[in-house]
């Protein structure tokens, strides 16, 4: 295939960026978008042009640094995956491809095509986790009866990859399915009862400090994230919350 690649170009976030078109050749619809993108690298490189810069690391749908923007959609024109996990039989031949990052005040530029998601590991830190009795009368996790449907659920929750599709689909730029899905796989599980009220209000507050809108309820987020993560839960963490702040 030969496309036309507009790729978003941009020193750091200070400066201003732009689109830069690139014609490329050769590409095989067996391609993923991140080899696509390492095919283009080398020509430039070979040219003495800077690399395009990107995110990635496991290519294989797990970690989801790989985020990018495609043709106004996060991860691209598929669904239920990652841009890693995006192949190029999804385009044309003379397609034209614009590639941006995602758009956002809490993830600021870091150069081109990679932005810088710690708001995520901030709020994680506020309250994603669980107390653990480390005295030596430890409780065997398994032992502990949990009903299949909330391990189901809870495990629904985990999956999420944190990858940010959510913020960049919604309009409002906003981390409800994140920050719930964070407290939904604790909410629903008896090892997080401990501090269940202080884990959503400290990570709802951090939240709204990173600089993230509120839900829209368009359901766009749902839509674009690669690993299905579902609306109930910002419906869960809302009434954790209400029953947080009730309690005081």
């Amino acid at each position: 295939m030969k496309l036309l690649l507009k790729i978003w170009r941009q020193k750091n976030n200070d400066s201003k960026g732009k689109l830069v078109e690139y014609p490329i050749s050769g590409i095989e619809g067996d391609m993923s978008f991140l080899e696509m993108l390492d095919v283009l690298n080398q020509e430039l490189i070979e040219k003495g042009e800077e690399p395009v810069v990107f995110d990635h690391d496991c290519r294989e749908g797990i970690c989801g640094s790989c985020s990018l923007q495609i043709n106004g959609e996060p991860h691209g024109p598929d669904r239920l995956i990652t841009t890693c996990q995006l192949h190029m039989r999804k385009f044309n031949d003379g397609d034209t491809i614009v590639i941006e990052p995602f758009r956002a005040t809490a993830f600021p530029v870091i150069k081109d095509l990679m932005i810088d998601r710690s708001a995520f590991d901030r709020i994680q830190q506020a309250g994603g986790y669980i107390s653990v009795n480390t005295s030596g009368n430890t409780v065997d996790a398994n032992a502990i009866p949990v009903e299949k449907d909330k391990a189901d659920a809870s495990f629904n929750a985990a999956t999420c990859i944190g990858c940010g599709a959510c913020v960049a689909a919604c309009k409002n730029a906003s981390a409800m399915l994140f920050t719930s899905a964070k407290v939904s796989q604790f909410a629903l599980l008896p090892q997080g009862q401990v501090e269940a009220a202080e884990r959503v209000q400290n990570m709802v507050r951090q939240m709204d400090l990173e600089g993230f809108g509120n839900c829209t309820n368009t359901g766009a987020c749902e839509v674009e994230c690669p690993k299905g993560i579902s609306l109930e839960n910002i419906a869960r963490m809302n009434r954790e919350y209400l029953t947080a702040s009730a309690r005081g």
